[in-house]
């Protein structure tokens, strides 16, 4: 008896202590891994070169000097010297006032939003191919500050956007002005880069439209419409509208509908009423599209989808989304078209025609990167680590790149490299067999491996990371960085500079 009563002595105080135990030990680990979110300070180039505190200390202030002299004795070159070159195109001036603002949505309801211009999205700015953007950003009150990147255009190094890494943020009364060429036409859109998945969750983002100087052959379209869809805290919109959106065409006439997916998760999307055809990616042309008709087309978060619609006999299609359901897009003014449940998804693999003569594929590369997208405990991670803890891929200007990215769970992640496009060479092993596909954002699912085939032709420190931004603020971002870069910025507490919260 006096040993039963014993044992449930040591059960009823054991399994609470061990209970207690376990709590502890996940709130322990949970602040450990989410400490690397708001680091004291850290320097987001390359710095496994480098023997000792000093070293780093004498780098910092040569990166400091070089910021003006372009290159500092060591032959170090400074983000923020890397600028667009001088040109005679076309200037294009903008100014955007980045600011607090109460919305009054056209369903009633009022939003507590941060705004581009007064409005969110913000003003669509809309360019020339080849033309010089110059676009000045005014903080009028935002306390943690605010910048602007420019998603899917390949800028210099000090125009990037990144607070901490190409600028510091900018403070309230504070203003910036980037500049840079317009050279690839297509689809793009900008938001904030300091504390990404809080601000751009507020409203601060917007399209950008790099119209061509010449239209393709392959674009017949004679009426242009772009959606841009964003959670603004807890609504959904397509170009700031909770109705949905209407867009005017006649009988026969070629819609070129530019998709952007400026929220987190991924959307679906199908085409009633009519077929058509996947003009673009990433703002890049397709060749040869060919016709589709009951496809459902999955856009990640960060993706840009250029669709190609004719308006049908019946005078309407409808452009669905089953995570938007009441944001469709009308296209025409006839009678709508009945729904279609369920279709095949789009598969860029088969898509298109293969270019003739096309040597990409077989380029030997220089450099190999293997990254293995998932999750550790509490954080996202890129090879098991998350944060600045994850080693940057190091290249250097004129490399040819080959990074096999895999998806190992944790959720759709989008993967965006700045400042660079790169070619999708293979899904699971199966090598694409359509048209070229040039992305700066990759849709990834649990399970799935791609390689990717990338020039090192734009130095300076680039992030790599998952698009839907609340995962890269839980850990799943990284660094691109080209030898012989480096940056007077620094990431973290000391300097406000948190690009990725």
């Amino acid at each position: 008896m006096a040993r039963r009563k014993s044992a449930r002595r040591l059960i009823s105080i054991g399994l609470p202590l061990v209970a207690v135990l376990l709590i502890a030990a996940a709130v322990t680990t949970y602040f450990w891994q989410m400490r690397l979110q708001k680091p004291g300070e850290v320097n987001m180039a390359d710095m496994t070169d480098m023997a000792g505190m000093a070293h780093m200390e004498h780098m910092e202030t040569a990166a400091k000097k070089a910021a003006s002299d372009s290159k500092d004795k060591d032959g170090m070159l400074s983000c923020a010297a890397i600028t667009a070159p001088e040109s005679s195109a076309p200037i294009r001036k903008f100014d955007i006032t980045a600011a607090r603002t109460i919305l009054k949505l056209d369903n009633g309801e009022t939003v507590e939003a941060w705004t581009f211009n007064g409005s969110s999205p913000g003003p669509e700015l809309r360019v020339k191919e080849g033309d010089r953007v110059v676009v000045t950003l005014h903080n009028k009150d935002l306390e943690d500050g605010v910048t602007i990147h420019w998603h899917g255009i390949a800028v210099p190094c000090s125009q990037d956007g990144i607070a901490g890494v190409t600028q510091d943020a900018v403070p309230p009364g504070g203003q910036f002005t980037y500049t840079f060429i317009a050279a690839s036409p297509g689809t793009y859109w900008y938001h904030s880069h300091q504390m990404s998945s809080i601000q751009a969750s507020k409203g601060l983002l917007g399209a950008l439209i790099v119209e061509p100087k010449q239209r393709p052959v392959s674009d017949p379209s004679t009426v242009e419409a772009t959606a841009l869809y964003q959670q603004l805290g807890s609504a959904m919109l397509v170009n700031g509208s909770a109705n949905g959106l209407a867009v005017p065409g006649k009988r026969g006439e070629q819609v070129r509908l530019r998709l952007i997916n400026a929220g987190n998760e991924t959307m679906e999307f199908d085409v009633d009423g009519a077929p058509f055809r996947v003009l673009a990616m990433d703002g890049h042309e397709l060749h040869s599209p060919g016709l589709l008709d009951g496809t459902i087309i999955p856009i990640g978060a960060g993706q840009r989808y250029d669709l190609l619609i004719q308006v049908p006999e019946s005078r309407q299609a409808v452009v669905y989304s089953p995570m938007a359901e009441s944001l469709s897009i009308r296209i025409g003014s006839g009678s709508h078209p009945q729904h279609s449940e369920g279709g095949k998804l789009f598969s860029f693999v088969d898509y298109g025609m293969p270019l003739p003569n096309d040597p990409a594929p077989s380029v030997e590369p220089d450099r190999h990167f293997e990254l293995k997208l998932g999750q550790t405990l509490f954080a996202k991670s890129i090879n098991g680590k998350s944060f600045h803890e994850i080693p940057p891929m190091t290249v250097k200007e004129g490399d040819h790149i080959l990074i096999s990215v895999s998806n190992e769970g944790g959720g759709d992640h989008p993967f965006h490299v700045h400042g660079h496009t790169f070619r999708v060479l293979s899904r699971n092993g199966v090598a694409l067999k359509g048209s070229p596909v040039y992305l700066d954002t990759l849709l990834t699912k649990k399970g799935e491996t791609y390689e990717l085939y990338m020039e090192a032709n734009n130095p300076g420190l680039w992030m790599a990371h998952c698009h839907n931004l609340k995962h890269a603020s839980m850990g799943m971002s990284m660094m691109l960085d080209y030898e012989g870069i480096t940056t007077p910025y620094r990431v973290g507490t000391k300097s406000g500079n948190l690009p990725d919260l």
